[in-house]
């Protein structure tokens, strides 16, 4: 199989289930912003984080593929077999952001992104999963999409902002309030 077809040449692209829609379409920005998402992910793992924390990330790529596939589908259907996010799939990063915050700090205000390189990533990757939900959100006006998916990416953006926090503390970095001028 090779990697181009030249099909998309024309600004088109192909849906699974065979439907050709406008590389511009909502559709594809959802998925493509997923797709942006999942590689912030992986930068966030290959830093010096623990393999605890690799683990779940690498969890919550496997799962960004699945959102990637569901909103790649065809509105009509398709005979592949794919994958599916359940309540599970919220629970644990659910789980996961309880046990982080047990050994916080409790916030006080705000924070500023940064401190370290490390938890900067997880800034990025947050922005981009909440530009991710309202992309899908705004599609979801439109066509059918399955309400886990905008459950899943809203519980994310919260477990990749305790996962700045965690991170902050692990790599004991300054963690700067917002105090705003007025």
């Amino acid at each position: 199989m090779k990697v181009y077809t030249k099909k998309g040449d024309s600004g088109t692209t192909q849906l699974i289930g065979g439907t050709r829609v406008p590389k511009s379409s909502m559709r594809i920005e959802a998925y493509g912003t997923i797709d942006e998402l999942n590689s912030y992910i992986g930068l966030i793992r290959d830093q010096e984080i623990t393999k605890e924390q690799r683990g779940q990330l690498l969890e919550i790529q496997d799962r960004l593929f699945t959102i990637g596939s569901l909103l790649a589908t065809d509105k009509e259907g398709t005979k592949m077999k794919l994958p599916s996010l359940i309540p599970s799939d919220i629970e644990a990063l659910e789980n996961w952001i309880d046990k982080m915050d047990e050994t916080l700090e409790p916030m006080k205000s705000f924070v500023l992104p940064g401190g370290h390189t490390t938890v900067s990533y997880c800034h990025i990757a947050r922005c981009v999963c909440r530009r991710g939900e309202r992309i899908i959100v705004d599609l979801s006006n439109n066509e059918t999409v399955d309400p886990i998916i905008m459950k899943y990416a809203n519980r994310l953006s919260d477990y990749l902002f305790v996962l700045s926090r965690k991170l902050t503390s692990d790599l004991d970095a300054p963690e700067a309030p917002w105090k705003p001028r007025l």
